[in-house]
């Protein structure tokens, strides 16, 4: 259902304002974030893992598990998806077919960090960077391997729990001259930092307001006024789903029937309508509205 070239799309909307992409761990969420109104979707690294296969974000799935996952992903709906391929699968090589599986996938970006593999979620303690003449090339060679233009091709850096912010922004600047998009600063921990970050780096910024991590929860809003174009939430809905999920099924094991929790569920009927079926049609899926 996704249309052609999402790159450009979702180019289109940074340039006329600031994003915000909920993060999707399957393809029914993201049809609810596009429901819900969302111009764009975020796929989460850690949502595919933690969900998906039950394992942390620390690197297990490879590069075919997880161009299969977000294609599912930007199938689902008609926004543009963009995918955590974390460290790119490997050297500057493996990037290059990382970017070209992403792509075929029919996601509209990717973005890649500067950690050093097996990475680590970005927001705890430990985490260890490549050389940045490492990642430049990692870069470089993922602008090469894209068979759109308007791909993006979007640089994490993980440089400030190490290098300090001043680090992290001259990683930065050497990632942008090197062809990318847009430059996604992960873990800053004060507002000041994000608009410090802004005022030093003029390209396309990507946020990251996860929660319970080393930054303050900042609005898109409140992002936007600072000059971010993207705002990513990418563990929301799952932490949400578990939290509530975790609670039926200790009432289940309890009481033996869900019934006093049927208020709280989504219908068959929702489900077949967020899905487009229609049971009663010959074929599936049903014109969207």
């Amino acid at each position: 259902m996704s249309s052609a070239f999402p790159g450009a799309r979702l180019r289109k909307l940074i340039a006329d304002g600031c994003v915000a992409m909920p993060g999707a761990f399957n393809a029914a969420t993201a049809r609810l974030i596009e429901r819900a109104g969302f111009d764009a979707v975020y796929v989460s690294g850690a949502g595919l893992a933690n969900a998906t296969a039950g394992v942390p974000d620390i690197g297990l799935l490879g590069l075919d598990e997880v161009a299969r996952l977000a294609g599912y992903i930007a199938a689902a709906v008609k926004i543009p998806a963009i995918v955590d391929a974390d460290t790119g699968f490997g050297a500057a090589h493996n990037v290059a077919r990382t970017v070209q599986e992403i792509e075929k996938a029919g996601l509209a970006g990717l973005h890649i960090e500067d950690q050093v593999f097996p990475k680590r979620c970005g927001h705890v303690a430990g985490k260890s960077l490549v050389e940045t003449k490492e990642m430049v090339e990692k870069i470089r060679s993922a602008v090469r391997a894209r068979r759109d233009a308007s791909f993006l091709i979007i640089a994490r850096t993980d440089a400030r729990a190490s290098e300090g912010i001043d680090g992290a922004i001259d990683r930065a600047h050497e990632y942008l001259a090197a062809g990318a998009d847009a430059v996604f600063p992960e873990a800053l921990e004060t507002a000041a930092e994000f608009k410090m970050f802004a005022m030093e780096v003029r390209a396309p910024l990507l946020a990251n307001m996860t929660e319970f991590g080393r930054g303050p929860m900042l609005s898109v809003k409140q992002l936007a006024a600072m000059g971010y174009r993207m705002v990513i939430f990418p563990q929301t809905a799952f932490r949400v789903a578990m939290h509530a999920e975790e609670a039926v099924l200790r009432d289940l094991q309890r009481r033996g029937t869900p019934r006093a929790w049927l208020d709280r569920m989504q219908t068959r009927e929702a489900l077949y309508d967020l899905l487009d079926y229609d049971p009663k049609a010959p074929t599936w899926p049903r014109p969207r509205r």
